[in-house]
């Protein structure tokens, strides 16, 4: 089966058939837009770039980010990641957005919502 991303949320998992998705939300305080590239693979999911209009609380850009067009885009160092957990504070002015090549889905648009990414293959194991 193709491997794709795995998403829980509210007692639901839906496959999504990509192997490379953006995230991004506007920072609770700051009020400014944050976007991060990941890739799928087949044990993990790895995040390739940042980007960060602006900067301030809670919200620096990465080391040696460069400033192109308004955005600070840098290339983190995070290892891979067995799988993500977001969490809905309630205190954000809207949901994470997430895309691919398909389209786009909003998560966790309530306070409390608890959403989990993973690596599948295609069904929710």
């Amino acid at each position: 089966m193709p491997v794709g991303l795995c998403i829980a949320s509210a007692g639901k998992t839906v496959f999504v058939a990509a192997t490379a998705f953006s995230l991004s939300w506007v920072h609770s305080v700051e009020r400014t837009e944050w976007r991060e590239d990941w890739v799928v693979s087949d044990q993990a999911l790895v995040l390739t770039q940042a980007r960060v209009k602006g900067s301030g609380a809670g919200m620096d850009p990465g080391p040696g980010a460069r400033l192109d067009d308004g955005w600070w885009i840098w290339e983190p160092a995070l290892p891979p990641q067995p799988d993500m957990r977001l969490a809905a504070s309630g205190a954000t002015v809207s949901a994470w957005e997430l895309c691919h090549a398909k389209g786009c889905l909003a998560l966790g648009a309530k306070a409390g919502d608890g959403i989990r990414l993973w690596p599948c293959e295609g069904d929710a194991s």
